[in-house]
């Protein structure tokens, strides 16, 4: 066989390559018309073909027929990005003639990935790209999102959806639509999910997350080495580095992967990335490389409680469900702050926003827009919104708009005709009928605007965790901070807290949420790596 390029979705092994895959499964024979797996399982097995033909079906939903997507013939491999993060499958697979495969179970799958670097590349680019091809046919409606598209709950839909990397379809209906727009069911019902043409009336991430089999579910009695709770560039790089040298991590998120991040149209100053990256994409090539390194990855899943039980920590979630692991890292990062102004919430639900990712930009499109904050992220998301044919006034209480925002990013707005920077300003007021329609500026009166991004800052998400010592703004106490603290406690353990570590042994904090940290991209990913040291050290002192 000759090797084919790494980057296909339908990669060509060599004799050997071939050899050493098929040892890690077990063969069957299928007869033609039985299927080798169905739209609803969660076996997360990779399908080898050896012989035959297996053909790659779209079950019938309530308003299509069944589609055949695809056949695979000998040599091929049937799976997509589902198999790692543990997905319900949304496709079925079955023998269009006399057939033998080989099933690769996921732990063995997962040891392929981590320890045959030649065999993982092609896997993994394979499933990854699968994933890609089948956006936007047949396969994307299998989850069908309906809402109306100004709809606050619409756009956590497709934002929880966007961010975990889902193949899944969207319509967007008017402010006010019809029981027949709204796909025949009451307007107030909306959002609507169709999980295999089975609607989720009202629905949210969370009931979106259980009926795609992306909830977490532990094993009886299990308890893992690392529980890392958010999902942003420090957890993502702690649960990466961990689970990289061997530990049984487990990654939560309370919305989905990212954090604020994701929510960045452009970061400039990134290690590598000379042309700047998006905080999407490198939020996505993480989540992927997580994956690969056998990070089991759920979201929506909110912590609501730590509590310790001898040498184990109890993470409770809000579904009432535990995560139960000898170390735990917090990097939840920190919540957007709001305006205190009259009618705030109404407008979160039609035109208030706190990010300008692809998903919001396209609600404002060539629209007037204001932009609130005076730091990089609000500088960044209205160079993006001006790229997308909006006027923006970018509205700053300082008088200083480079006394917070990076020099070059300060000099690209003032340069900006589109941009009109509004320093020693305020916004007093919102106005619109059903949607936002105008905002008033204390120094200039109202403006019309469509949307309101608002950037001025966060608060730690640490409202959870009263047991660890943190400062009067909530962020959490680590290292040398916390010596003073509980000095009992650290000599019954004959040392000083170590990197990271809170006032409670073994549970760490990066990013973001720690007191001291730089609140920049780069610095959450050195800190969550980092920590990974310190974890190792924790568990060292249980054995």
């Amino acid at each position: 066989m000759v090797e084919a390029d790494r980057s296909s979705r339908n990669p060509v092994f060599t004799a050997p390559q071939w050899r050493r895959l098929t040892a890690a499964g077990q063969v069957e024979d299928v007869p033609r018309g039985e299927y080798v797996f169905r739209t609803g399982d969660r076996d997360g097995a990779l399908i080898l073909v050896q012989a035959g033909d297996v053909e790659v079906v779209r079950d019938p939903l309530r308003w299509s027929d069944e589609t055949v997507l695809e056949h695979r013939g000998p040599g091929q491999l049937i799976g997509e990005l589902g198999l790692l993060n543990g997905q319900a499958r949304f496709l079925s697979a079955r023998a269009a003639e006399d057939s033998r495969i080989v099933r690769v179970p996921a732990d063995r799958l997962r040891r392929l990935l981590d320890e045959d670097d030649e065999i993982g590349d092609l896997v993994l680019h394979a499933l990854w790209e699968r994933r890609e091809a089948l956006r936007g046919g047949p396969a994307a409606m299998t989850l069908k999102l309906v809402g109306r598209g100004d709809s606050s709950e619409f756009l956590a839909l497709r934002r929880y959806a966007e961010r975990v990397d889902l193949v899944h379809a969207a319509v967007a209906l008017p402010r006010n639509p019809t029981r027949e727009q709204a796909h025949g069911v009451p307007p107030e019902d909306l959002p609507i999910a169709y999980v295999q043409g089975e609607p989720i009336a009202r629905a949210t991430p969370g009931e979106v997350a259980e009926r795609l089999g992306l909830s977490y579910r532990a094993d009886a009695d299990e308890v893992v080495d690392l529980v890392v709770v958010g999902g942003g560039p420090a957890g993502l790089a702690a649960s990466i580095y961990g689970a990289s040298e061997g530990l049984s991590t487990v990654l939560i998120d309370a919305v989905a992967p990212g954090g604020q991040a994701a929510a960045t149209t452009r970061i400039e100053n990134f290690l590598g990335f000379p042309f700047g990256v998006s905080g999407g994409r490198l939020i996505a090539q993480a989540s992927l490389q997580a994956l690969k390194f056998g990070v089991r990855l759920y979201a929506p899943c909110e912590a609501v409680g730590l509590e310790r039980r001898d040498d184990v920590f109890d993470v409770r979630l809000a579904d009432g469900r535990t995560v139960r692991s000898r170390t735990v890292v917090v990097t939840s990062g920190a919540a957007y702050k709001r305006l205190a102004l009259d009618r705030w919430e109404e407008f979160e639900h039609a035109g208030i926003y706190y990010a300008a990712t692809p998903l919001e930009i396209r609600q404002v499109v060539k629209a007037p827009v204001v932009v609130v904050g005076g730091a990089n992220s609000a500088g960044q998301a209205a160079l993006a919104l001006v790229a997308s044919g909006c006027t923006v006034d970018l509205v700053v209480r300082g008088d200083d708009l480079g006394s917070r925002m990076s020099s070059y990013l300060a000099g690209r707005l003032q340069e900006e005709a589109r941009i009109r920077v509004r320093t020693g300003s305020n916004v007093t007021a919102l106005h619109g009928d059903g949607g936002l329609e105008s905002v008033r500026i204390d120094t200039v009166g109202d403006v019309e605007a469509k949307g309101l991004f608002c950037f001025i800052g966060a608060e730690p998400q640490t409202g959870w965790l009263q047991s660890l010592d943190r400062d009067r703004a909530g962020f959490i106490s680590t290292g040398a901070d916390v010596r003073s603290v509980g000095g009992e406690r650290w000599q019954r353990l004959g040392r000083d807290p170590l990197p990271f570590e809170t006032s409670t042994p073994a549970v760490f904090a990066a990013g973001d949420v720690r007191r001291g940290s730089m609140k920049r991209v780069a610095a959450a990913v050195g800190e969550g790596s980092s920590s990974v040291a310190s974890v190792h050290r924790a568990l060292a002192d249980l054995h």
